[in-house]
């Protein structure tokens, strides 16, 4: 067997491993099942191509990205190793090449993406070459608890088990959950070995800012930076063709990417970020995975990112060539909003959409950190570390000032409303805003009402986000995102603890620019977000555009007006016959937390209208007298469909009511007086 140092030196140029590295490559060479947890820009590619070199037979990578394949192949052939991939953007005569050298036995290293691994033969492909191991790259893709899952990587599991070979997975942020579930679905839950690399990256400058006019914040801070490499991540397609040419404009050379991109496009802005000096991208999250640059100078979030894992791998793409590199992420109520949403709106299940406010909470939390941000961002991944002093929080300490007063404020407001509103509306009492919504609940009675006219409403709203950060609120997806406390709050509210805030950035929240209007309101957002999850649900399962289901004004409207009963539903518009009859008890059961009371199909004909409540009557009176006056007689009662008829109908007298379908004399003898008295009360 080749000796690895020797290869490290001759075939890759490097005189030593980077720290770590020489263990996990030993434990790959022999054979174990391993699952490595390393830091981008700490060698993971090397610590399975490598091994490749030393093994028998042809070692198969996983990984997710065309352009991250098509890197690590090309940097193997300049370095002399013998490596291909099988992608749907290779061309015939590239796939031609790479069977014509698996055929003669001169490949070390075959690439290929998860979705191959569903086309028939692959398997029997790979088993007539002689694959000796797999290596999974980007490994939390497995995980339905990571940020960028794949179910097409669950078939790798079984693609091991059938050529009976050993697998090392790798990636670079797996917290404790998608470990476990890495293990489960990769190596079937028999544990591999575990090496659990440092995630510091001190080289990497981090700093967060409050949104403050994001678009000239993100210029600034290019020209501050002009000739560097670097690529501004963004939330929508949209906002990176802008900027892009917004940066153009200021004399940048930048380009945009996203996922709805034309392929060539997008691999012709991965070919000029490779190979062009000073170039800056703005993308969505579709980039930069894929690209093994060593050398991008800074990374900065335009918006703020979905998890703290994301933003961890993101910013790693910073200078992983070991030398300084920055970065900066802008935040504001909007992104927290946004970010909500997505979850809320997702498919996953509870427990799933739990987690994930969570991981937001602990991204929010970095954000409104009081001390160094590099000792709070490596807590979360379980590491001890002391001040850094390379953070915007250890260059200029931020300015804290005793906020319990306000935070017992907002915790009263909380409570004394049952935990059942999200910030917009809590806002609006202890500032003391008489809104339609307020005092329709009558919450200008509350002994909160007012009590925090001092600060703004952006004031309060940063408040609120510090209370997030700090963990003492927490939105409860059950509940459309109402804020609840947690138990760290209950000291404070108590008066047993106190709490700082930073004076800062609620200084900064007085002059900020007021946002653009959202379709409703704080206190509707969530629920309109609950709305639209049901909504793609529906629209899913049948293949249709969400707005077939029921348009936006239509949830809207059912976000603000929030009906509790089919008939209040049928007054929602856009709710017609058809779609109560199909989708009513779903939204409502949305709203209000249970299924609607069981309504016979001809009652739910009549939902919505008067005769709909005559209707009502009607039954009522039929139960009383089913038996007779006294309770004794025959039984009777008339078909659902003889009710409906009369509520609509109205019948003006009893020989008119007599003759209604399903009725008769006998049945009008006994319910007809009755009735119709109800109908002339009607």
């Amino acid at each position: 067997m080749p000796d690895a140092t020797a290869l490290l030196s001759s075939v890759f140029g490097f005189s030593a491993f980077r720290p770590g590295q020489a263990e996990i490559v030993e434990a790959v060479t022999e054979g174990q099942n391993v699952l490595a947890i390393m830091p981008t820009g700490g060698g993971k590619s090397l610590c399975f191509q490598l091994p490749a070199l030393c093994r028998e037979g042809v070692t198969v990578v996983i990984s997710p990205l065309i352009a991250l394949m098509r890197d690590q192949v090309r940097g193997l052939r300049e370095a002399g190793v013998e490596a291909g991939a099988l992608t749907s953007g290779n061309t015939e005569a590239e796939t031609a090449e790479v069977f014509e050298a698996l055929e003669q036995g001169r490949m070390k290293l075959l690439y290929m993406a998860p979705e191959r691994l569903a086309a028939g033969g692959t398997e029997r492909m790979l088993k007539r070459i002689g694959v000796t191991m797999i290596a999974v790259d980007e490994a939390h893709c497995v995980s339905q608890w990571g940020h960028d899952f794949r179910p097409d990587y669950l078939r790798i599991g079984s693609l091991r088990d059938a050529l009976g070979v050993p697998l090392a997975a790798f990636t670079a942020t797996a917290d404790e959950e998608t470990r476990e579930e890495i293990v489960e679905r990769l190596f079937a839950g028999r544990a591999p070995r575990l090496f659990l690399g440092g995630f510091d990256r001190p080289n990497i400058h981090l700093a967060f800012a409050p949104k403050d006019g994001p678009r000239r914040q993100i210029l600034a801070y290019a020209a501050a930076r002009k000739g560097q490499s670097g690529i501004v991540y963004c939330s929508s397609r949209a906002k990176t063709v802008d900027l892009a040419a917004a940066l153009r404009a200021e004399g940048h050379s930048a380009c945009h990417y996203h996922g709805a991109m034309d392929a060539e496009e997008r691999r012709e802005v991965e070919r000029r970020f490779s190979q062009e000096d000073g170039l800056i991208v703005t993308a969505t999250v579709a980039f930069g995975m894929g690209v093994d640059k060593p050398d991008i100078r800074w990374v900065a979030h335009a918006d703020l990112p979905k998890s703290i894992e994301s933003y961890y791998q993101e910013i790693g793409r910073a200078g992983r060539d070991g030398a300084p590199a920055e970065t900066l992420t802008l935040y504001g109520p909007d992104d927290i909003r946004l970010r909500r949403t997505q979850i809320d709106e997702g498919l996953a299940p509870p427990e799933r959409k739990q987690a994930d406010h969570g991981r937001l909470n602990a991204l929010l939390g970095l954000a409104e950190a009081l001390g160094c941000r590099r000792r709070q961002l490596l807590a979360y991944f379980g590491e001890v570390s002391q001040p850094c002093g390379n953070c915007d929080l250890c260059d200029t300490p931020p300015e804290l000032f005793d906020g319990t007063t306000a935070v017992r404020m907002g915790l009263s407001a909380i409570l004394r409303t049952g935990e059942s509103f999200g910030a917009g509306h809590l806002i609006d009492i202890v500032m003391g805003n008489a809104t339609d919504k307020v005092t329709q609940r009558g919450h200008e009675r509350l002994p909160t009402f007012g009590v925090g006219r001092d600060y703004s409403k952006s004031q309060w709203q940063a408040i609120f986000r510090q209370m997030m950060g700090r963990d003492l609120i927490r939105p409860d997806p059950e509940r459309h995102g109402a804020l609840r406390m947690t138990e760290a709050a209950r000291p404070i509210l108590r008066g047993e603890e106190s709490v700082e805030l930073r004076r800062d950035v609620i200084r900064a929240a007085q002059s900020a620019r007021p946002t653009v209007k959202a379709m409703v309101s704080d206190e509707d957002a969530p629920l309109l977000s609950a709305l639209k999850a049901r909504r793609r649900a529906f629209a899913e399962d049948q293949r249709v555009p969400a707005y077939v289901i029921f348009p936006d004004r239509t949830l809207i409207e059912m976000a603000e007006r929030r009906p509790v009963t089919l008939d209040q539903m049928a007054g929602i518009g856009g709710v017609g016959a058809t779609k109560l009859q199909r989708y009513g008890a779903a939204f409502l059961e949305v709203i209000t937390g249970a299924p609607p009371p069981a309504q016979h199909p001809q009652r739910q004909r009549l939902a919505g209208r008067e005769a709909g409540t005559v209707f009502d009557r009607l039954s009522e009176i039929q139960l009383e007298l089913s038996r007779g006056p006294d309770g004794t007689g025959k039984y009777l009662s008339c078909p659902h469909s003889t009710l409906r008829w009369i509520a609509e109908r109205r019948p003006a007298t009893l020989d008119e009511l007599e003759r209604a379908p399903g009725m008769g004399a006998q049945k009008a003898e006994r319910f007809g007086p009755a009735f119709m008295e109800a109908l002339h009360e009607a």
